[in-house]
């Protein structure tokens, strides 16, 4: 199932080709158990990352507005020690960031050894939102991709592991979502007319985002698209990429100090 979500390093994603209401087959009767079990595999794998202390894990999740990025870190993490876990979600820049280099801010938010750092929008946002609203012109913005595929690879070669993942709504499912934050008193925190704006440039952010794809997908840090317009799908599906990224990093529980064996507390 990961391959069908995976992007192929410098291949297109097809965006128009994959279907956001996507299901795999997978019943949602079955999908709270088994996400139980991931959530559980998932705790198990922080704790030997924490104890190993020599890798980390960086998760960036990038998506249209009401795709459910804060929905997967409530729903996936729920179950994990938040001592390891950092949160960094990436608005607006503020004066001093601006006075820095756009990576600056990014790279003091990186996950230390040991831990999992979740990034709820990224450093994209500078060839995704900058593009399509033209803050900056195309001969800079374009150069950032070589920017980003080398600072990832940075990260990598350090012990960052890298795992991105694009959580893919229709435009339909987005409509009812941010409906049913302006209709629900509870929810209209959430609603920002700004929504509105990039609704209408969907297809200048859809041409971004496969150019994000093809041109900062790399073997090291791969890109996921991940069907989203049923939440259960979505969480199950983002539980598994995880899991697996951990899995293939096996971080190790270390031996304890061997002067230590045989002691009694008393």
């Amino acid at each position: 199932m990961l391959n069908k979500m995976m992007v192929a390093p410098g291949k297109q994603a097809n965006l128009s080709r994959r279907k956001p209401d996507e299901t795999f087959g997978w019943e949602k009767s079955d999908a709270k158990q088994e996400l139980g079990k991931l959530i559980t595999r998932l705790s198990e794998l922080q704790n030997r990352l924490a104890a190993e202390s020599k890798q980390s894990l960086l998760v960036v999740l990038q998506a249209m507005d009401a795709a459910g990025k804060d929905g997967v870190v409530r729903s996936i993490f729920t179950g994990v020690n938040p001592a390891g876990v950092s949160v960094t979600s990436f608005k607006a820049p503020s004066s001093e960031e601006l006075a820095h280099d756009y990576l600056w801010r990014v790279h003091a938010a990186m996950p230390h050894r040991g831990q999992i750092g979740i990034f709820n929008r990224s450093h994209y946002e500078d060839v995704l939102v900058v593009r399509v609203h033209g803050y900056v012109p195309e001969e800079r913005w374009r150069k950032r991709f070589r920017h980003i595929r080398e600072f990832e690879r940075m990260a990598t070669e350090e012990g960052t592991n890298i795992v991105k993942i694009h959580l893919q709504i229709s435009l339909e499912a987005q409509r009812q979502r941010e409906q049913d934050r302006i209709d629900t008193i509870e929810k209209r925190w959430k609603f920002n007319k700004q929504d509105l704006v990039d609704r209408a440039l969907w297809p200048k952010f859809m041409e971004a985002y496969e150019d994000v794809f093809s041109e900062t997908g790399t073997h090291d840090a791969p890109w996921y698209i991940v069907p989203s317009d049923r939440n259960w799908v979505r969480n199950l599906a983002v539980a598994q990429i995880l899991v697996h990224a951990l899995d293939a990093m096996d971080p190790r529980i270390p031996p304890g100090q061997p002067e230590i064996e045989g002691i009694v507390v008393v």
